[in-house]
């Protein structure tokens, strides 16, 4: 009944999503967001209950152990990799301790389903490769051939090209028509591959017929609904029908978050959609959820992605709010022309003179209060418009050099040269990054607030003013306060950025003020009260 309601809700949305926008869906998936930790919390409390059947038995069965650690399993599977991956080892050493082959191998298969949730294509074709595929019964051989066809696929969308794309499609294919030959007919597995590989041969509408046969149905899970939706959805992307894909990955999404799966690719999908439509808000909330659950999870491949487009949608973000400012900005000064009229005709008509000098001088605060606001909105504005410019420069040389990373190690796993890849990895020198972004901050920082190192200064006796280095353009106790007059006043911020402890940036601040010349309390307001350009 459940599931055929879903359905019922996904036909209603797909005839309404064109006429009414997006707002309806992002009501319904941020109302299901709230209760996000209601549903985290109720599969953690089914975890805690299998550890404690470990914990109550001090020398259970081994074969009971291994259904436990299966069990728990499948519930960190999706959920957090770590716990995942200690579990398939655990599957592996009961496997070995009840001389069970058979075990030892369906153990790997687990190995390999996470390792390629989290994005190591490798290490999953190395997990898989030494499965003994004859040592399993039917149901765990249909998951080792869908599991290896799906690495195959994975890997085909993730290269992208003419060359090696179409022969990691071919050989998932294989191993695809090899489970769904183990499969019952009209079963779940049956009807949802036969359904994928019509769509890798290009004929989509028996790939719709499928899935659209499978998402009517009332007896599939939550996890299972999300990823036929989501499957469905990339069709309609292909077909250029976004109404239709926003609608199936908004479903999907909160079938993910109602099953508490976070290795799932239907919010980052949703998010880049909605971008694309010009829901920059809502595009914005999505694609922060997505890096949170990617996060979460330690998903290295779903991170990078979430990651290279979180930018572009946070910066329009920026944008939307700024422009709203700018709009209540001037809802704001139209009231404010409107009252000050208002104010001269009432004068005119009821007051006197003196009331009206009266009037004349709160004319005159509110208009310099409001030039202030306006120097203030000013300086925002062209801080917003350097740091973006920075910031993007940044990510792009940053692209720039994960291109050429990915290049060369495409090279050195082409040509089978695994050490040189080791080698490439530990030649980036992470501590050299790290002054380069100080020093292209100090540079960007400095271009806002030319005259911040002598205002700094002129807070101090002479014996007690910062004294670069030749070539120095700041120092740690100047980059500790040019993020504060940046607006940057969380102390733990502040440390994660300059790569200190909360400790040491308290002990920082404290040895500063306590040199200055004015008092404590208002030496961060004299910081503050530095002009920029």
């Amino acid at each position: 009944m459940k599931r055929i309601l879903v359905f019922v809700l996904f036909l209603f949305v797909f005839t309404t999503a064109f006429c009414q926008g997006y707002d309806n869906l992002a009501t319904k998936l941020n109302t299901v967001l709230d209760k996000k930790k209601q549903y985290d919390e109720e599969k953690i409390r089914r975890i805690d209950n299998l550890k404690k059947l470990l914990k109550e038995d001090d020398n259970p069965d081994l074969n009971a152990r291994y259904a436990i650690y299966l069990s728990l399993y499948n519930e960190y599977k999706s959920f957090n990799y770590n716990e995942a991956f200690n579990y398939t080892q655990k599957l592996q050493q009961v496997g070995r301790l009840l001389k069970d082959p058979a075990k030892i191998a369906y153990g790997k298969v687990k190995l390999g389903f996470i390792l390629l949730s989290s994005g190591m294509f490798k290490e999953t074709f190395d997990s898989l490769r030494t499965v003994n595929v004859k040592l399993l019964a039917d149901t765990e051989k249909k998951e080792y051939y869908f599991l290896t066809a799906r690495t195959y696929y994975d890997l085909a969308d993730f290269d992208k090209d003419n060359y090696y794309a179409p022969i990691y499609n071919s050989r998932a294919s294989k191993y695809i028509d090899s489970g769904i030959n183990l499969c019952k007919a009209n079963s779940f597995e049956y009807v949802y591959y036969t359904g994928l590989t019509s769509l890798k041969t290009g004929n989509m509408n028996k790939a719709i017929a499928n899935l659209k046969l499978l998402i009517s149905r009332s007896d599939l899970t939550d996890h299972r609904f999300a990823v036929t939706a989501s499957t469905l959805s990339d069709i309609y992307i292909r077909a250029n029908k976004p109404d239709s894909a926003i609608s199936l990955l908004a479903l999907a999404a909160m079938a993910d978050i109602r099953s508490s799966t976070k290795e799932a690719a239907a919010m980052l999908n949703l998010a880049q959609l909605l971008h694309t439509q010009g829901d920059a808000r809502n595009a914005y909330v999505f694609i922060r959820q997505a890096m949170e659950d990617a996060i979460y999870y330690g998903a290295r491949q779903r991170k990078i992605q979430v990651g290279a487009i979180l930018p572009v949608i946070a910066s329009e973000r920026i944008n939307s709010v700024e422009e709203q400012r700018r709009v209540l900005f001037l809802y704001a000064l139209s009231l404010t022309v409107l009252s000050l009229i208002v104010v001269v005709f009432a004068v005119i008509i009821y007051k006197q003179l003196r009331k009206l000098k009266i009037a004349d001088k709160i004319i005159l605060e509110a208009n310099h209060n409001l030039q202030e606001s306006i120097d203030k909105l000013n300086e925002a504005d062209k801080i917003k418009e350097e740091y973006i410019g920075y910031y993007f420069n940044l990510i792009s040389e940053y692209i720039n050099k994960l291109e050429k990373f990915k290049r060369s190690v495409d090279n050195k796993l082409t040509t089978k040269r695994f050490e040189d890849i080791r080698i490439i990895v530990n030649n980036i020198n992470l501590t050299k990054e790290r002054e380069e972004l100080f020093i292209n901050f100090d540079k960007a920082f400095l271009k806002i607030f030319p005259n911040f190192v002598c205002a700094y200064n002129s807070l101090f006796d002479e014996e007690h003013q910062v004294k670069l280095l030749p070539n120095q353009l700041m120092n740690t106790d100047l980059r500790i306060f040019a993020l504060i007059r940046l607006g940057i006043h969380d102390t733990e911020k502040i440390a994660n950025i300059l790569e200190y402890s909360v400790n040491t940036i308290y002990n920082y601040k404290a040895r500063i003020k306590s040199k200055s010349k004015i008092s404590n309390d208002d030496f961060e307001q004299a910081i503050m009260a530095i002009k920029a350009f």
